[in-house]
C-alpha cells in the first residue's frame, strides 16, 4: 500500500502560564511521515488521549515526568493502526497502544507498542476504562487507600473517567457509603442514577465542607482526590479516625499563577491519625493483569459502566485538552480521528 506522506501534529511552542491559550500556546503543524525501520512499526491513530497530567507537561517545572519539548509534537495516550511494520510480532492492520498521540501519524519502536484487540473491547476503551485511568482508580482505591469493605468513600471529580470507575469499584467492592462531587447537577444525577453512587453534590451550589457534611452524617474512610484544594480540606475535615486519602489529582491547581492555600485544617491529621500518599499510575503496572482480568469481567456483565465524551478530528485536539480542564467531558476525553 502507499503510504502517507505527511502527518499533522500538534507541537508546544510556548510554555503557559496560568490557563493555556490555544493560539498563543499550541500550533498544528505538518511534518513527513517517515517509513519504519528494523525494529518500527508506523501507526496512523485512531483515538488520542487528553489527560489532566499533560497540563503539568507543559510546564518547565520539575516534576515526575518529563517537560513537553518546545517546537516538538506533544505525547499522550494513543491507540492506532499499524500501517507498515519492519518489527517481530507486529503486522499491518494490527491496533497498538502507544503514547505517541497529538498526531495523526507516528514512527516509533514497537518495543512502545502493546498490542490490543477491539475483539475484547472497543478501542477507545483501552485509554479509559481499560486503560491508564481504570488501573489509576483501582490501584489508588484499593491499594493507595487501602480501601476495605465497609468502608465510607468520597469521590471528587466523580464524573471523570477515573472518579466514576473508583465510586462504581468501591459499590462492587462492599463500600457502606459512596459519595461524590461533580459541576453539574446533570453529572450529579448521572453519578446517583447511573454509576450507582449513594449520593452525590454539586460542588458549584454551596460550601464543598458543609454539603460533604451533610452527604456522610457518619463520616468518611477513604477520600479519593482529584481536586484538591476546598476539597481536601473539607475531606479532612469529615475523614474518620484512621482515614485514608489518595491524593490524584488537585485539578483546581493546574491554572493557578498564584500560591493557592493550603487545606486549613491540617492539624487534623494528627488527632485522626490520617494517612495521606500521592497516587502516580506508573508505581502500580504490577496490578494490571489483576486490574484488566476484574474490570473486564464487570464490564462484560454490565456491573461497571462507563462513559466516553467524544470530540472529532485532530484539529481540535487543543480544545477537547482545554474542555477536559474545564471539566466539559463526562467520562473519558478523547479525540477520534479518521479510521
Amino acid at each position: 500500500m502507499s503510504l502517507p506522506s505527511a502527518s499533522r501534529e500538534w507541537h508546544l511552542i510556548e510554555r503557559p502560564e496560568g490557563w493555556p491559550d490555544p493560539e498563543k500556546n499550541f500550533a498544528l503543524r505538518e511534518s513527513p511521515v517517515v517509513e519504519p525501520e528494523a525494529g518500527q512499526v508506523l501507526v496512523k491513530n485512531v483515538y488520542l488521549s487528553v489527560d489532566p497530567y499533560m497540563r503539568g507537561r507543559m510546564s518547565s517545572a520539575k516534576s515526575y515526568v518529563e517537560p513537553f519539548k518546545l517546537d516538538r509534537p506533544m505525547l499522550g495516550g494513543a491507540v492506532g493502526r499499524v500501517l507498515s511494520s519492519q518489527a517481530d510480532g507486529f503486522a499491518e492492520g494490527d491496533y497498538v497502544l502507544h503514547h505517541f498521540g497529538w498526531r495523526e501519524y507516528a514512527t516509533f519502536d514497537a518495543q512502545s507498542a502493546v498490542k490490543v484487540s477491539e475483539a475484547i473491547a472497543p478501542l477507545s476503551t483501552y485509554l479509559g476504562v481499560l486503560g491508564m485511568p481504570g488501573l489509576t482508580a483501582y490501584a489508588g482505591l484499593l491499594r493507595v487507600g487501602a480501601f476495605k469493605e465497609g468502608d465510607a468513600v468520597f469521590v471528587s471529580g466523580a464524573a471523570g473517567a477515573v472518579g466514576s470507575q473508583v465510586g462504581q469499584i468501591a459499590k462492587l467492592k462492599g463500600a457502606s457509603r459512596v459519595i461524590g462531587s461533580a459541576g453539574s447537577d446533570e453529572k450529579v444525577k448521572l453519578l446517583v442514577e447511573e454509576y450507582g453512587f449513594d449520593t452525590a453534590f454539586n460542588y458549584k451550589k454551596g460550601p464543598v465542607k458543609d454539603q460533604l457534611k451533610e452527604a456522610a452524617p457518619d463520616g468518611i474512610d477513604v477520600y479519593f482526590d482529584n481536586v484538591g484544594g476546598d476539597h481536601l480540606e473539607a475531606a479532612i475535615a469529615s475523614m474518620n479516625v484512621h482515614g485514608r486519602i489518595a491524593v490524584c489529582g488537585m485539578i483546581s491547581q493546574y491554572n493557578a499563577t498564584e500560591p493557592t492555600p493550603a487545606p486549613r485544617n491540617l492539624a487534623q491529621i494528627i488527632a485522626k491519625r490520617l494517612r495521606i500518599e500521592g497516587l502516580l499510575v506508573g508505581d502500580h503496572y504490577d496490578l494490571q493483569s489483576e486490574f484488566v482480568r476484574e474490570v473486564g469481567a464487570w464490564i462484560r456483565s454490565g456491573e461497571l459502566k462507563y462513559r466516553e465524551t467524544v470530540v472529532e478530528g485532530i484539529e481540535n485536539t487543543a480544545d477537547a485538552f482545554l474542555g477536559m480542564l474545564r471539566g466539559e467531558n463526562t467520562g473519558k476525553m478523547l479525540v477520534k480521528l479518521p479510521a
